[in-house]
Formats: C-alpha cells, sequence, structure tokens
C-alpha cells in the first residue's frame, strides 16, 4: 500500500471508532503527538503509584503512632490502679 495518499488513524472515542484520515505529510507529527500522549500515561502512572506508596506509608506510620498511643494509655492505666 505504498504510495497512499493519506493514512487512517483509529480511536475510540465515546464508545465509538473514529477514523482520521492523514495526509502524508502529517503523519510524522501525528506519530510526535500520539508518542507524547503515550509518555504522559506513563508519567501520570508513575505519578499514581507514588502519591499511592506515599498515602499508605503515611496510613501506616499514623497506625503505629496510634497504636503506641493506645498501648501506652493501657500501661498507665494499669500502672495507676491500686493493689
Amino acid at each position: 500500500m505504498k504510495g497512499r495518499e493519506h493514512f487512517n488513524h483509529q480511536t475510540w472515542q465515546k464508545g465509538r471508532n473514529v477514523v482520521r484520515y492523514v495526509p502524508r505529510e502529517e503523519v510524522g507529527n501525528l506519530q510526535a503527538a500520539i508518542d507524547g500522549y503515550a509518555r504522559f500515561m506513563e508519567l501520570a502512572q508513575h505519578y499514581a503509584d507514588e502519591i499511592i506508596r506515599l498515602t499508605r506509608q503515611d496510613h501506616a506510620r499514623t497506625r503505629l503512632q496510634e497504636d503506641r498511643k493506645t498501648s501506652n494509655s493501657r500501661k498507665n492505666a494499669s500502672q495507676k490502679r491500686p493493689d
């Protein structure tokens, strides 16, 4: 199929297949845009993964601190009891 005047670019939008005919001279720009979008999605996923990791780490640290406070409160309460 060499020598064609345009290329098909197919995407899904709102649950439908959308076809765009891209002239030969615009194919390079379209490919750069597609590559840029793929890079953006990769970076967005890395960012989300890092935020999730930090949130879980912070949650674990907070829970550990709360467990220590509860444990210390129980120890203090048992030490204050008259025997």
